[in-house]
């Protein structure tokens, strides 16, 4: 399987295949399966095709003529070809091809033109069907993925050598499922699967094959993630149990409200794993505004009352200085310990991030140091290697997805002892993502919201097809703002900024979003900019308001004035860019504008439209866009604006993603190793490959019981595509 692609398809072939396909070795030549398969006349339906799609079809020739090209020397070939349900023309500058012959099959791949209203290929690379090619006279055509200088018919006939002998296959692979998992679940061995994958003689042979081999991405997925779970029990921590009498109860006696019953039962599973030697690993999901930070507040309380320190890891320093602010503030002089009014019973909190003044920080990192902050909030600077805890005890990291795993393990690395872990997100996480993406860590949810909530109502303001509901989501800002209120206007982009391209430095323009469905990037407009906005509303439909902006270039006191200056109610409306997606809490505020909300994936709009509705005052959130409502694009924001079930959003959210964009390829730059298993469409099978995986890894030996399974395992920890894994 680790024998290289040149000594089975020649040096030049592989050469090809490893830096347009990625393929390698054997195994990545057997793992690259056929996207689809054909019979002949039921291939990819012609009329179906689009300009711009690069594909094979499977067609036979109709008409060949070839004249004299009117402009320059050399002979003009034009061929068509039909497949039963439609034609398009083959166009070829020279005379090569001339010898096609009405009647024949072919394969022709190329990239889909237009000319006088009619498809066609220029130059397509060809693969006539001749009587004694046994191999496309079979029931099923394999169609591969391909490139431009490797078509789907020498992949097909590169894979055909190794299939030759199918009893030599089968004893040179190393099937990595037990035979007592492939019994249990009616499984085919490797050699049959990719036997049956690659050269089907019916549509049922291929179905045998995908559950078999969406079997092996999905227990290799588990017993990789089973395997970690088991090392991180068998590290030692620190057991920071409950004190009566401490921080803890300060705090609870502090708070303003009533915890709900959802943070109480949460509290109580977090007191009772932070009270374990055994680091507690946990994700705590929820839905915006369910309260997640006050359930983080008391399990660092927790800890503190045990001789520990608590940091929280926060994404930008618009978050992480609200975060301070909101924990200082439940705390009050419990919080200021040391200082003229603090309570000597408190501890401190500290803030520490990248800008703040030398002065500041070395003050910071002192308090670190000494143990006397037990509360850390920061940003990605808590991560340098001058910043030093006296008694790291539990790292709180919000808005994981923001994070690397870099980042991640080097906070955990600064504990003397591995320290307890809670990772927060307010983005709800499908069961499936949940069972691979976060997969070695323990889930708990928050559903319920504060009780008083006013609640928000969202709609769509298609403004390219009616300009005056545009108007009319300006009269509605001014009306809330009239009543007392404030709002927020969120833009993809900065805009022309002194020193930087324009792009918010603290998140995403529409990296987040589904792809256009028509043309490229270049097909639209740039994004809408924070500054052009803000001027256009001044000057405009908001003149008579007090408009600002807010972005991830200002300074960082200039940032911090802005929020402090629309929390005190002296600014009516706030234009920004995905700087306040998270975290930011002003209660007063009642309305966002999200201009191009076409921009913007499901889970981000959800994220945004949080920030409104936090009071007693209901909410509006009107998503702006030019895309016809009619449009995938319209009918996915109409589907965001009818429910604010973030549960149900993260579902459509992964209906608009490629499973390599969930399980992290987007981010290597590498394909994703799963290949056939959907997060959306196979739930039942990650769960009971989760349960086996779990079962072998913790009988006997675990996988030193499998070396098969365990080969699987070593291959993908050592590969960068595992990174996705490690944000766990």
């Amino acid at each position: 399987m680790d024998t290289p692609l040149s000594r089975v398809v020649g040096p030049k072939t592989a050469k090809v295949m490893a830096e347009q396909l990625a393929l390698h070795t054997v195994r990545d030549l057997l793992r690259h399966y056929p996207r689809r398969y054909a019979r002949r006349g039921e291939m990819t339906r012609l009329g179906d095709l689009e300009v711009g799609d690069r594909v094979t079809v499977l067609a036979q020739v109709k008409k060949v003529s070839s004249r004299p090209m009117r402009q320059r020397r050399g002979i003009l070939t034009e061929v068509t070809v039909g497949d039963g349900a439609g034609s398009m023309r083959l166009v070829f500058f020279n005379s090569k091809h001339a010898h096609l012959a009405v009647g024949e099959w072919g394969l022709f791949a190329g990239t889909v033109g237009k000319w006088h209203g009619d498809l066609q290929f220029t130059h397509p690379d060809c693969h006539v069907i001749t009587g004694d090619d046994d191999d496309w006279a079979r029931a099923l055509v394999p169609i591969y993925p391909a490139s431009k200088d490797v078509s789907s018919w020498v992949i097909q006939k590169s894979v055909k050598l190794l299939m030759d002998d199918p009893r030599s296959l089968a004893e040179a692979l190393d099937d990595p499922i037990p035979e007592p998992v492939r019994d249990r679940h009616g499984l085919v061995a490797l050699a049959t699967a990719l036997l049956y994958k690659h050269r089907p003689e019916s549509a049922a042979q291929v179905e045998f094959a995908d559950e078999r081999l969406k079997w092996d991405e999905a227990l290799v997925l588990q017993a990789t993630l089973a395997a970690r779970r088991r090392a991180a029990a068998l590290e030692p921590g620190i057991a920071r149990p409950r004190r009566s009498g401490g921080l803890l109860d300060a705090v609870d006696a502090a708070l303003p409200f009533s915890l709900t019953g959802g943070q109480r039962d949460v509290g109580e599973e977090l007191a009772a794993e932070l009270s374990e030697e055994q680091p507690m690993n946990r994700l705590l999901q929820g839905e915006v505004g369910s309260g997640k930070t006050v359930v983080a507040l008391r399990a660092m309380a927790q800890v503190v009352d045990a001789g520990g320190q608590a940091a929280l890891l926060a994404p930008t320093e618009v978050l992480a200085a609200q975060h301070a602010r909101s924990l200082a503030a439940i705390l009050g002089p419990l919080g200021r310990a040391g200082e003229l009014d603090g309570d000597p019973a408190g501890t401190r909190v500290v803030l520490l991030t990248g800008s703040q003044k030398a002065a500041a920080r070395r003050e910071a990192r002192a308090a670190v140091a000494d143990g006397s902050a037990g509360i850390v909030v920061g940003t990605h600077a808590l991560l340098q290697e001058d910043v030093e805890f006296a008694d790291l005890g539990l790292v709180v990291v919000d808005e994981q997805h923001r994070f690397g795993v870099e980042q991640r393990d080097a906070l955990r690395a600064k504990g003397a002892r591995p320290p307890h872990v809670l990772v927060m997100t307010a983005t709800p996480i499908p069961r499936t993502v949940a069972m691979t993406v976060y997969g070695d860590l323990e889930t708990s949810t928050l559903r319920q919201l504060p009780a008083g909530r006013g609640g928000v109502s969202s709609a769509v303001v298609p403004a390219g097809e009616k300009p005056a509901w545009l108007d009319r989501a300006w009269q509605r800002v001014r009306e809330e703002v009239a009543a007392g209120r404030q709002a927020y206007v969120v833009c993809p982009r900065i805009g022309d900024v002194e020193g930087g391209s324009g792009k918010d430095e603290d998140g995403p323009d529409d990296a987040d979003a589904p792809p256009p469905e028509t043309g490229g990037s270049s097909d639209r407009r740039p994004p809408l900019a924070v500054l052009d906005v803000a001027e256009a509303l001044r000057a405009g439909p908001l003149s008579s308001l007090r408009v600002e902006v807010l972005h991830g270039r200002m300074a960082p006191e200039d940032k911090e004035a802005r929020m402090r200056a629309f929390a005190a109610g002296e600014v009516d409306v706030l234009v920004a860019t995905t700087v306040v997606e998270v975290g930011v809490d002003v209660p007063n505020a009642t309305v966002m504008v999200v201009m191009d909300a076409d921009r913007f994936g499901v889970s981000q709009l959800h994220q945004l439209r949080g920030r409104v509705a936090r009071g007693q005052h209901a909410g509006l959130c009107l998503l702006v866009t030019e895309a016809p409502t009619s449009s995938a694009t319209g009918q996915r924001l109409t589907a965001v604006a009818a429910t604010t079930d973030g549960f149900e959003l993260a579902r459509l959210d992964l209906e608009t993603r490629r499973e390599g964009d969930v399980l992290g390829a987007a981010q290597s730059g590498r394909r994703s190793g799963v290949r056939l298993l959907s997060l959306l469409d196979d739930e039942q099978l990650i769960a009971e490959a989760r349960v086996e995986a779990t079962r072998l890894v913790e009988a006997g030996r675990g996988l030193a019981d499998h070396p098969e399974l365990a080969a699987a395992v070593a291959a993908l920890s050592l590969d960068e595509r595992a990174e996705y894994l490690e944000k766990a």
